[in-house]
């Protein structure tokens, strides 16, 4: 198996620490507000090398934070009238009711900043002692010169760094690269050796990543946005503090754009994923994402979700016979395209396209086809269950068959009971009408002995 490493640039052959295990750290959430499309295509492209490891049989231990202490939380709980601890519950518990709409799995670990405060404290005061950090004023900052290979990973030389420094009103810096380890806030801080304060972003992974994985772990991933600072300052400090290298493979995922901007809050130009799942369902998601490559930007359009959508309708509309659990998939010709692909820095396009393959044999009645289907779909993390229709599909639908018939349904009941009538009536034109028009939105209806419903194709 072949990943494109960050640090390196380049692609290599991927050996974990210890035979078998993974130890796998991706930089989660900062709780404040909706997650949006941005996010999705960050933990669904993670979500699918944590399942793809586990299919490969290693035993995975897949680490993602919470950041639930951060100044966009304060900015919120000021204006609000909130605590920080009520923003950050109720905004994490939103984020995890996302991912679990978009089928995505549950970290093996989940730990928040605030229950790691004794581990960065520990990790700060190291790095003091070694001369690689100081305090001013109840802040501590890192001695970035004192790292000789700080901005390797985002391939930025330091002089070209030093340029763009500034030092703030207020900061009581060395140097105007050193970067905050931890900062005084007497308003909403914490006690530490160097007075009430809370920590600096970036020593907060660093910690969690040490508490539950070790010093040295296999894999660090995440945004491509997170590569500068973020990313390259937890380097600088892990590395200094633990006298080791801190990660062995970094990943990092393109952006989302729309109009060829990055998708983001503070343009104000993102789509949350709760108004994406009113329209789209988390198989479109996820299969729009998949279809490029992780490392690419993809460009968010309703026509890329639509053809999204068509795409999932072809593989789960494939014919389906019972699941064979005694075939062993793994001497499948498919079996080997789709691990091939999926070795190959996780090309999902190239594994999208084996499994519309399996789906084809499927519906030639190839008996085995739709078992591997099944189980290889699952590794991308694609749902078989029939998906629930969104409510802008249904209220489009709806509207469209009112025009047809020059009438004015509100709701899918009113007019699943107008038809109803009509072929109590035999009235097999009109019934006919609103089947065909439901048929051009790709819904379905299924009438039964106990009434008809509406599935998607």
């Amino acid at each position: 198996m072949k990943l494109h490493n960050s640090y390196s640039n380049t692609l290599e052959e991927f050996k974990p620490i210890e035979e078998n295990k993974v130890k796998m750290y991706v930089c989660g959430p900062t709780v404040y507000d909706y997650a949006h499309l941005g996010h999705a295509r960050c933990y669904i492209t993670w979500d699918v090398l944590y399942r793809y490891l586990k299919f490969k049989g290693y035993d995975v231990t897949y680490c993602r934070n919470v950041t639930d202490v951060d100044d966009k939380i304060l900015k919120k709980a000021e204006k609000e009238g909130k605590t920080p601890e009520e923003v950050s519950k109720y905004w994490y518990e939103q984020f995890s009711k996302s991912m679990k709409a978009l089928n995505t799995l549950k970290p093996d670990v989940e730990p928040f900043a605030t229950k790691t405060l004794g581990e960065m404290i520990s990790i700060v005061k190291d790095l003091i002692k070694n001369g690689y950090a100081y305090e001013a004023g109840g802040d501590v900052y890192f001695r970035v010169k004192k790292f000789p290979k700080y901005g390797y990973l985002s391939k930025q030389p330091i002089d070209s760094l030093e340029s763009g420094a500034r030092i703030e009103v207020g900061e009581l810096k060395e140097d105007p690269l050193d970067f905050a380890l931890w900062k005084r806030d007497e308003k909403f801080g914490y006690n530490s050796p160097w007075g009430v304060g809370r920590p600096g972003w970036h020593i907060e992974c660093s910690a969690m990543s040490r508490k539950y994985l070790g010093k040295t772990i296999d894999i660090h991933a995440g945004g491509a946005d997170l590569i500068f600072p973020h990313h390259e300052n937890e380097i600088a400090q892990s590395e200094c503090a633990n006298g080791c290298t801190f990660v062995n493979y970094w990943l990092h995922n393109g952006f989302v754009t729309i109009n060829k901007e990055k998708m983001s809050k503070s343009l104000g130009n993102f789509l949350t994923i709760d108004d994406l799942l009113k329209k789209y369902d988390a198989n479109t998601i996820r299969f729009f994402i998949l279809t490029n490559h992780y490392r690419m930007p993809v460009e968010f359009s309703d026509e890329a979700l639509s053809s999204a959508q068509a795409g999932v309708r072809r593989l789960l509309n494939a014919k389906a016979t019972k699941i064979n659990e005694d075939l062993d998939i793994t001497k499948t010709e498919e079996y080997k395209q789709f691990t091939d692909a999926m070795d190959d820095d996780l090309n999902t396009s190239k594994a999208l396209a084996v499994l519309f393959d399996l789906a084809n044999k499927a519906n030639k009645d190839d008996k085995d086809a739709f078992t591997v289907l099944y189980k290889l779909a699952d590794v991308l993390g694609f749902s078989f269950e029939k998906a629930k229709l969104s409510d802008e599909e249904l209220k489009s639908a709806v509207e469209d068959v009112s025009k047809v018939l020059g009438e004015n349904f509100k709701t899918i009941d009113e007019l699943l009971a107008f038809r109803k009538k009509a072929r109590d009536e035999k009235n097999w034109e009109i019934a006919d009408k609103i089947r065909n028009t439901l048929d051009g939105h790709g819904l379905i209806l299924k009438d039964s002995k106990d009434g008809t419903v509406v599935e998607a194709k």
